[in-house]
């Protein structure tokens, strides 16, 4: 067996709040934080989204993406964290991996928007758009020299990256990795959704029989990760690559199902050893149908469950990494979890799952999460996070 892989607290940034702090506050509580409603990203159309308010830092040339300015303002929270790992570690033994899904294409749209007389603005530069940016940038900022990955398999992206930084671990490339996601709100996604008829036009509710879509959001979502003991492990992972359809998952949750139970055998685990799941629950039609029979198909009596995205939005290539912080942050809590925000209509086609209600707590902290994440193409993973101690 190799040696426990260890999480440290997460770098949170997103419409929940601009530090992990305030973020778990908002998370935890019994009262829902509603998203915000513009027509921004969408000309005309408002919709409900998870937009991060604050400041950002400033940036200049290749790099001053508002993606990466956003992957920045999370690494200031793990900045002595870090100073300390490079005073113990060479730069190529440290790591760097990320998931996004849309790097800087939110500033070619606003450069070629600006576009005069044939020519692009000056600040904008096409490497901003690429989908290795994030990583290529971050390794730059830290005067890193281990392998710097960026993985773009849609949502479930940064859950592939914290799958993968483990990986590094495990088979002696790295001493650490600094991992997780990171994707600001554009046209592209908001209407790209839209164009598939899965945005909602209301907060997104999930598990409800009203159930019409998802809302997008943005967010940064940044793990230490390496051997060093934390209160919290990356105990379990679960890929798989169901490949059904080109963006509608498999009808009956096969491939999603797999992932679980591939999740629970790496990490030695029978399902009611469980103690909460944080569903993927995008509030679309096809998603919900498909995970609550996974679910229901594993776990004969499942334990409290509730999706997130009515707090944070869907924040795609980040929603891995930021649902794995909200698990971690679960973990170290007393008992509490985080609600379950939908209408409370139930959707009788759909096997019964027990969604957590506003200040719903446990006797105790729970010793193992899961925590769901599915892509386009099927591309599927579950991680379970333990409790260390």
């Amino acid at each position: 067996m190799t040696a426990p892989v260890y999480l440290h607290k997460p770098a949170v940034v997103c419409a929940l709040g601009e530090t992990t702090d305030q973020v778990a506050k908002a998370l935890l509580a019994s009262e829902q934080k509603p998203l915000t409603f513009t027509d921004a990203f969408s000309p005309g159309k408002t919709l409900p989204l998870g937009v991060i308010d604050g400041d950002l830092p400033e940036l200049a040339g290749k790099h001053a993406s508002r993606n990466n300015r956003l992957l920045l303002k999370a690494l200031e929270q793990l900045q002595p964290d870090i100073e300390r790992l490079q005073s113990s570690l060479p730069a190529h033994r440290i790591g760097v991996v990320l998931g996004t899904s849309t790097s800087g294409i939110g500033d070619a749209e606003q450069a070629f928007a600006g576009e005069q007389d044939g020519g692009l603005p000056e600040r904008y530069h096409y490497r901003m758009q690429e989908i290795g940016a994030p990583a290529q940038f971050l390794a730059s900022h830290l005067n890193l020299a281990g392998p710097a990955t960026t993985l773009s398999t849609a949502c479930s992206s940064s859950a592939k990256a914290l799958a993968s930084a483990r990986r590094l671990l495990d088979c002696g490339i790295c001493d650490a990795v600094i991992c997780g996601g990171v994707d600001t709100l554009c046209q592209l996604t908001v209407n790209g959704f839209g164009a598939l008829d899965s945005v909602s036009a209301s907060i997104c509710n999930p598990m409800s029989r009203n159930r019409d879509g998802i809302n997008i959001g943005e967010a940064a979502s940044l793990f230490i990760v390496s051997r060093e003991a934390s209160p919290v492990r990356l105990s379990g992972v679960g890929e798989t690559s169901d490949a059904h359809h080109i963006s509608a998952p498999h009808p009956e949750g096969e491939g999603a199902r797999r992932a679980i139970e591939t999740a629970l055998a790496d990490a030695g685990l029978r399902p009611d050893d469980i103690g909460y799941i944080n569903l993927h629950g995008t509030a679309t039609p096809q998603n919900d149908s498909m995970e609550s029979k996974a679910v229901a198909g594993i776990f004969p009596t499942p334990p409290p469950c509730s999706s997130t995205k009515p707090l944070t939005g869907h924040t795609l290539g980040a929603a891995g990494a930021l649902e794995a912080a909200f698990g971690w942050l679960t973990l170290v809590d007393q008992g509490r979890m985080p609600a379950h925000w939908w209408d409370g209509e139930v959707d009788d086609r759909l096997p019964r799952l027990p969604l957590v209600g506003p200040g719903e707590t446990l006797p105790g902290a729970p010793r193992h999460i899961l925590s769901n994440s599915f892509a386009f193409g099927g591309n599927n993973i579950a991680l379970i996070l333990s409790a260390a101690g």
